[in-house]
């Protein structure tokens, strides 16, 4: 049998020993991710050769093949909390859904000076927070002259203080400062709705037991056939590079893992690398085609009052329109 291979892989992490990412732990044998975003993924094996040389002209006479090593690539086009701490070895925090515990979130913002109800002056940064969040009054708040163009001046006007509702700075000064600035400031945020990512020097990439799910298509017949890799021991190295640019193709994310020998979970004597199950006797999958806009005998659509498509209203069931 041959076969062709264009089609990438899904990948799936799974723990080691019992591992801990942010406020989850996985036990061992759980998968901790499903990277089912890649763009590409490759492997490759390597060894070094030595030889025995001699006779005239010192020609290669035997050679010894040692060394190998075999490493497994994926590129993933998305990043998540759990995916970058297993690239970096970075630690994941985030607080519960109900935490009323808060963090700072830093945040710039261009605004206009203008007069405050009540007398003074005020800038209104109501428009850049959302509802339940508030300038937090206890850190670094600068506001910064901007000149005509909307470049800083260098001049940082002093005095300002945060309102009791937390969305202005008010200045007790009733005229002579005015015009367009930027304030540097701290949002204070709900810490379950707050991903904090850290990266120090002393946690690198772990160890996982990686399963990869791809399709071999048939020379013969032009079958598709189910492919899974089975990597029993890989350990993802800790460089990455984090790209942020507003042009050109967007940044990508590279696992690459070195390869040890390791058991499957299914034969404890004998280690591998890497082991290859291909299914050449797959049937495939029967679907069949329904139309997307049928019109079964007493189906109505009643229009919402905002005529919206998620406000609209069905007299039957999913089942029922589907036919």
């Amino acid at each position: 049998m041959k076969f062709g291979v264009r089609e990438i892989a899904n990948v799936v992490f799974r723990a080691k020993n019992e591992q801990k990412i942010g406020n989850k732990t996985f036990a061992k044998g759980q998968p901790v991710f499903y990277l089912d975003t890649a763009k590409t993924s490759s492997m490759e094996g390597a060894a070094t050769t030595v030889y025995a040389t001699g006779g005239r002209g010192n020609t290669r006479l035997i050679a010894w093949e040692g060394e190998k090593t075999l490493t497994f690539t994926v590129e993933d086009a998305l990043l998540s909390p759990v995916s970058f701490a297993m690239l970096s070895g970075a630690g994941v925090i985030k607080g519960a859904a109900d935490s009323q515990k808060q963090v700072h979130f830093h945040q710039t913002t261009n605004a206009v000076i203008g007069s405050a109800a009540g007398g003074g002056l005020e800038i209104d940064l109501t428009d850049a927070l959302e509802s339940l969040e508030k300038i937090c009054a206890t850190a670094p708040i600068y506001v910064m002259k901007l000149d005509s163009y909307g470049d800083l001046t260098g001049d940082v006007l002093t005095g300002w203080s945060v309102d009791s509702d937390g969305k202005k700075l008010t200045h007790a000064a009733a005229d002579g400062i005015s015009g367009a600035v930027m304030v540097d400031y701290y949002v204070l945020k709900n810490e379950g709705t707050v991903s904090e990512l850290q990266i120090d020097a002393e946690h690198f990439g772990g160890y996982y037991y990686v399963e990869a799910d791809t399709l071999f298509r048939r020379q013969a017949d032009g079958k598709d056939l189910p492919a899974n890799l089975t990597f029993p021991n890989v350990k993802i190295q800790s460089n990455f590079t984090f790209s942020m640019a507003s042009t050109g193709d967007p940044s990508t994310f590279t696992f690459t893992m070195d390869v040890f020998p390791g058991y499957t979970y299914f034969n404890r004597t004998n280690k591998v690398l890497c082991a290859i199950q291909v299914v050449d006797d797959a049937t495939e999958a029967k679907s069949e085609a329904r139309p997307l806009f049928p019109h079964p005998t007493g189906f109505n659509i009643d229009e919402s009052i905002a005529d919206s498509v998620d406000g609209a209203n069905t007299n039957e069931t999913d089942d029922k329109v589907q036919g």
